[in-house]
C-alpha cells in the first residue's frame, strides 16, 4: 500500500528490530523490555517514531503502523507534525472479528502468538488502543479487515479515494 500511495510505511515494530539489531542507544534500552516481554515504554518509542518522520522520505508523507497505540502517544504524535507543520489525512481502522484475529495470529507461527497472549493483547487493544478511534473521529476511516491483504488493500485504497 505505500508503494501504491508512494509514502514509506513505518511500522514500530520494524524500528524496533532495526535499532534492535543496530544496536543504538534506543535499540539498547528497547531490547531491555523486549527481552522481558514487557511493553517498551513511551517515551522509547515516540523517540524512535520521532526520528523516523525526520527523514528525507517521510517529508511527503507516511503511512504510520502501530503507531500511536495509546492517546499519550497520539498527544506526542500531535506535537511533533505540529512542529513540522504536517497533518494526519486519515486514520485508518481494520475491523476484524476477533474470532477471525486470532486465527490470523496463530497462523503466523510466532513463538509468543498463543492463544492466551493473543488475547490479553486484544484486552490492551481494547483498554489501550480503542480509546484512539474517538481521538481521531474526525479523520477516521474504517474499512472491513476479513480477506486476503489484496483485498483489504483495495478497500483501504478505495475508502481513502473517497475522502478526497
Amino acid at each position: 500500500m505505500s508503494e501504491r500511495l508512494g509514502v514509506p510505511h513505518i511500522s514500530t515494530g520494524e524500528l524496533f528490530r532495526t535499532h534492535v539489531g543496530e544496536q543504538t542507544p534506543l535499540g539498547r534500552e528497547a531490547k531491555r523490555y523486549l527481552d522481558s516481554g514487557e511493553l517498551v515504554p513511551d517515551s522509547v518509542t515516540n523517540e524512535m517514531v520521532r526520528e523516523r518522520l525526520t527523514e528525507p522520505d517521510a517529508k511527503s508523507g507516511f503511512l504510520l503502523d502501530g503507531f500511536p497505540r495509546n492517546t499519550k502517544q497520539a498527544d506526542v504524535l500531535a506535537q511533533m507534525l505540529a512542529e513540522s507543520d504536517t497533518a494526519l489525512d486519515a486514520v485508518i481502522e481494520l475491523q476484524v472479528p476477533e474470532d477471525v484475529l486470532v486465527d490470523r495470529l496463530l497462523a503466523r507461527g510466532r513463538t509468543d502468538d498463543t492463544e492466551d497472549v493473543i488475547r490479553r493483547r486484544q484486552q490492551v487493544y481494547r483498554s489501550e488502543t480503542a480509546p484512539l478511534l474517538q481521538y481521531y473521529s474526525g479523520i477516521l476511516v474504517t474499512v472491513d479487515g476479513v480477506g486476503d491483504v489484496d483485498q483489504v488493500s483495495a478497500r483501504v485504497l478505495e475508502a481513502l479515494g473517497n475522502r478526497s
